[in-house]
This record gives C-alpha cells, structure tokens and sequence, in this order.
C-alpha cells in the first residue's frame, strides 16, 4: 500500500512508540555455550539446548545480566531486584522450541527516560522508557538461497537480547529517528551492543497510529516491521501514517495489525493481525528460577557506568573550548571520542588535533573502509606530528605527506620526515635553488609576477613547496620572492 499525498493538510498528528530489540555483545547464547559469532557457517552454533531438544535446560549467562542491567541504568530505568522469565508460545520455522524464553508481567526494569536531540514547541522531547526485558533471539529464515523453498539457520537462536520499549511519546518521524540515533550511541557507549543493523543486532519495531490535533485518545495502532536503517524506519512511519490518514479522512477505522515496509517500492504492505499478549499463552518458565539481583550489584553496576554520551559533550564543550559542531563531531562514536581526547591531551592544543582528527584521520579512515580503533596511526604518534608542526619541524604540507606515510606503515612521524628529507628548510642557499628552478620552468608567471601581477605569488610558492616535497619553509620563501622581485 502507498500513501496518497499529504495527511489531511496536517490535522492529524502522529503517535509513535517505539520497541528495539538489542543483541547483547556476549561471546556465548543466553542460556548455553554455544557461539554468538556473526556470519559463521548455517546451523553450526547450536547444541541441544539452543534447538530444544527433550530434556536440555537452560542455564543463564551471567554477563548478559550485567549487560541488560547496565542498559537500563543508563537508560535511568528502576532495575528490580526479582525479575521472571516466561514462554511466550507461538509457531515458525525458525523457532525450534515452539516457544521463546522472554520476560513478561516482571521484567527485568521499567519506567526509564531518554532526552533525544529534538524540541517541541522549544522545550527537548523525553520519551519515556516503558520497560527493558531480557529474551533470547529466534533463528533466521533465509527466502533466497533456494529456488521455492525457505531455509532455517538456527545460529541465532537463543541469542542473548534485550527488548526496549518506548512509551508512545514521539510525535514525528524526526522524533522518532533522533531517538533511535541517541539511543545507539549509549548503547555503543556503555558497550552493550555492536547494534549493527545490517548484522541484526539492532532491529526496529514501530507502532504508529494518527489522531485529530488536540486529541488526547490514542488512535488505533498499527506496527511496522521489516526496517534496516534509521532513515528507512523514518520514510516507514510517514508512509503508514500518511495511509492511515486517508483511510480516517475517507470514514474508514484502522485495524489493528502488522505491517511490512518495501523499502524499493516505498509501500507498506500488510502481514497479519496484531498479537496480543493473550495470544502468546505466557507463563513462567519452569526450568529458570526468578532472577534475584541484590542491591549491591544494582549499585556496582551503575557505579561502573562509564561516561555517557551528554556527559562527554558537556566535558568537551568545557575542558576543550570546542564548538558544537566539533563537539557533535567528536563525540559521535566512543572510539573516535577516545582517540581525539588522547591526541588533544597529549598534544596540548585541542583545537589542532580536533582539526586534524576531523580532517585527516576520518577521511583516511573512510578511504580505508575501517573503523578509528584499527587505524595503525596511533594517537600519541599524530600527537608528535603536531608538535613538529608547532614547532616549525615541518611545515604543514610536509606534514601531510608524513601523514599519508604514517597510514600506510604505522611509524612514527619523525622517522619518515628523516628518512624523506621533510624536515622544514629555512636555509637561504638552498630555498634559492629550488626558487631559481621555478622561475626557470615558469618563466612567463614570474615576469607577470615582477610586473605587478600580485596574485601570482602563491602559485610561485606552492611551486617551490612541490619541488621541496613540502620541506621549504613558505614563511621565508615568500621573503625570497619578496627580496628577488619587490613586495
């Protein structure tokens, strides 16, 4: 189904509730030992608990506690100390045991807050978090590797996650994307996930529903599934709240059910009616006693919450002098935000290595397809390039060319400088040969140069820092330049 035109001519306002599904970065499954590991080849971790064959019990994983427990807190949840693990019962290919381990009526915390990078009438939107659940994964159904036929990989089943549940707070698509970006940088922050989407490790479920402006009533609900970008679930939620809107203005009710998103079409399309808890039969599950966390591990664990991401921001706005844009920059990613406040401290000047770490390094990065904590230039060595730089060692077009070498062997920036002759030049003797072999290739730009032609200068100089390899001092061959034809 595609949205016809605009929603009504905007008297109708949209609802959106949000519920991410989060793998937990642990080595083994939630309830046995076998791999987490992505890409392996199909059906190869698995064992007999993780594809619920009789008489295998599950046994929980210690570390995707104290994961889920540090999401919560930093999602500002109330963790409780007695949580409880249920079947939620239904059928599909994919999920061996006929039913999944998850959390229902006692979950593991509630009532959290999440304050996201938008404003409503000038006042920063919070959305509240309803609930944070420990579950595990089912398996994966793969439509394309056989003609006509659906194959089952089961290495995903019983992977560890975390389920977190938004109350219906954001009111556009804007909203609803700067949320989920906020919410991905805690979780990279607090390392409780890689949420990559394009591995599965981050999966986004969209309820949205359209009401009158004014309203304060919740419109029928219907969710959205089937999204793998944040930009995808925002095209999404305007595509099906645009529906729904036509549907409410030509006197139709909407149904409640599941909808798909067909990201190359555009288009929503429906896959069936919308479960509810009922449907699913919970009840505990029998072979896992309640989950009991004392309060001094509660408390342990928030007091090991590492720096969050609004934190961060302030300190660098603060102890740096950064602007925003710098700030947003740098502290976009936990590594990069380490690598820059390394160099930056190091160094001693915040404001070079922020150009430099924004400039060089994330072009050189991205050429190379890596991430910043693979980069083989290390942070204390671009903290010594810049100090070559401060100290008038190397001019800055040398000291990019060192650069480049440094990306490509990992040294240390004085040992290429050495090596390459790119120590800066001062010497007068040998900054007028290399000046003599300009004038002498460019014989027309240095008489139009001596003849009053100002604008020229640069392209003299900018010669003469080519043929040095970037080693001549440009302060003093545009004294040269100066003295040989005339300021």
């Amino acid at each position: 189904m595609s949205a016809p035109g605009a929603p009504a001519d905007g008297r109708y306002e949209m609802v959106v509730g949000l519920e991410v599904h989060v793998q937990l970065k642990t080595r083994t499954k939630a309830f046995c030992g076998c791999s987490t590991a992505y890409g392996n080849p199909p059906n190869t971790n698995t064992c007999p608990v993780c594809l619920g064959l009789p008489g295998a019990l599950p046994v929980l994983n210690e570390q995707a506690v104290s994961l889920a427990t540090r999401a919560a807190l930093a999602l500002e949840c109330t963790v409780h100390h007695v949580s409880v693990f249920a079947r939620k019962n239904y059928f599909y290919p994919d999920l061996p045991k006929g039913y999944q381990i998850s959390q229902f009526d006692q979950p593991l915390a509630t009532a959290g807050r999440l304050e996201i990078g938008v404003s409503e009438g000038g006042t920063p939107v919070t959305v509240g978090i309803t609930r944070v659940h420990m579950e595990e994964d089912a398996g994966k159904s793969v439509h394309d590797r056989y003609p006509g036929a659906t194959a089952v990989d089961l290495n995903r089943a019983g992977v560890p996650l975390i389920e977190i549940v938004s109350e219906p707070d954001m009111r556009s698509s804007e909203a609803a994307g700067a949320y989920l970006r906020t919410l991905k940088q805690i979780l990279e922050y607090t390392g409780i996930s890689d949420v990559s989407m394009e591995e599965g490790s981050l999966r986004v479920d969209a309820n949205v529903s359209a009401r009158l402006r004014g309203a304060t009533r919740l419109g029928t609900k219907t969710e959205v599934k089937n999204m793998n970008s944040f930009s995808g679930v925002e095209r999404a939620l305007e595509v099906e709240f645009a529906r729904q809107c036509a549907v409410l203005e030509a006197g139709g009710t909407i149904e409640q059910q599941t909808m798909l998103w067909d990201s190359a079409a555009g288009q929503v399309r429906p896959a069936r009616s919308k479960e509810g808890s009922h449907d699913y039969r919970y009840f505990p599950e029998p072979d896992l006693p309640p989950l009991v966390l004392s309060a001094e591990f509660v408390d342990r664990s928030a007091r090991d919450l590492p720096e969050l991401p609004t934190a961060r921001r302030e300190r660098f706005a603060r102890d740096y002098a950064l602007n925003p844009y710098d700030v947003d920059v740098l502290t976009a990613d936990p590594a990069l935000s380490d690598y820059y406040e390394h160099v930056a401290r190091t160094h001693g000047d915040a404001k070079a290595a922020a150009n430099w770490v924004m400039g060089e390094v994330l072009a050189a990065v991205k050429a190379r397809g890596q991430a910043i904590d693979e980069f083989v230039v290390r942070p204390r060595d671009l903290a010594s390039l810049l100090d070559m730089i401060r100290l008038g060692t190397l001019s800055n077009s040398a000291a990019k060319t060192v650069f480049a070498r440094m990306g490509e062997s990992g040294e240390p920036p004085a040992q290429i400088a050495e090596r390459e002759g790119l120590i800066k030049v001062e010497d007068a003797d040998q900054l007028s040969t290399w000046l003599d072999a300009v004038i002498a290739e460019h014989p027309r730009e240095a008489e139009r140069y001596a003849a009053g032609e100002k604008k020229l200068k640069g392209l003299l100089v900018g010669a003469v820092m080519k043929k040095s390899k970037g080693a001549a001092d440009p302060r003093r061959v545009n004294q040269l330049l100066d003295e040989r034809f005339g300021a």
